[in-house]
C-alpha cells in the first residue's frame, strides 16, 4: 500500500510539473526544438531544473543498496552506444519533434482531454508492439552485411 501511495504522489507531482512547465503544450515543445526558426528557450529552464535534483538523487542512490521502500536498486546502465540505442534514439527524437510530445507529457495531456496525446500514446504502444520484430530483422540484415 505504501508503494502505491508513493507512486501516486510521485506521478501526480511529475504530471503537475509537466503541465506547469508547458511540456504538454506541443507548440511550446516544437518551439524549443526549432533552433533555426522561432526558437523558444524557456524549456531550457525545465531541463536545468530537472538535471540538478537528478544529480543529487543519483549521488544518494549510488551509496545505497536498497531504495527507500525496500526494493533493490537497479545496476548502472550500459554506456555502450550500439545500433539499438541509435535507432531507438532517432525514433524517439523524430516522434518528439513531429508531434511535440514524449511519453510522459502525452500521458499528462490525456488528463485534460487532449486528443493528440491519446493518438500519440496509441501510436507509441503500437510501435512498442512491433519493435521486437523490427529489431530481429535489423540484426539479421546487419549480420548478413558483416
Amino acid at each position: 500500500m505504501k508503494r502505491n501511495i508513493t507512486s501516486f504522489i510521485a506521478g501526480s507531482l511529475f504530471g503537475t510539473g509537466l503541465l506547469i512547465s508547458g511540456m504538454t503544450d506541443t507548440t511550446k515543445v516544437q518551439g524549443w526544438l526549432d533552433i533555426f526558426g522561432d526558437w523558444d528557450p524557456t524549456l531550457a529552464f525545465v531541463l536545468g531544473g530537472a538535471i540538478l535534483p537528478m544529480m543529487i538523487a543519483w549521488n544518494v542512490a549510488s551509496r545505497r543498496a536498497r531504495a527507500v521502500l525496500g526494493n533493490e536498486l537497479p545496476g548502472k546502465p550500459s554506456t555502450e552506444i550500439d545500433r539499438n540505442l541509435m535507432i531507438g534514439s532517432l525514433m524517439f527524437g523524430a516522434g518528439w519533434g513531429l508531434v511535440g510530445l514524449c511519453p510522459g507529457p502525452a500521458m499528462a495531456s490525456i488528463s485534460w482531454g487532449g486528443i493528440g496525446g491519446a493518438v500519440f500514446l496509441v501510436s507509441m504502444f503500437a510501435g512498442m508492439y512491433v519493435a521486437p520484430a523490427f529489431r530481429i530483422r535489423f540484426n539479421q540484415m546487419a549480420a548478413a552485411l558483416s
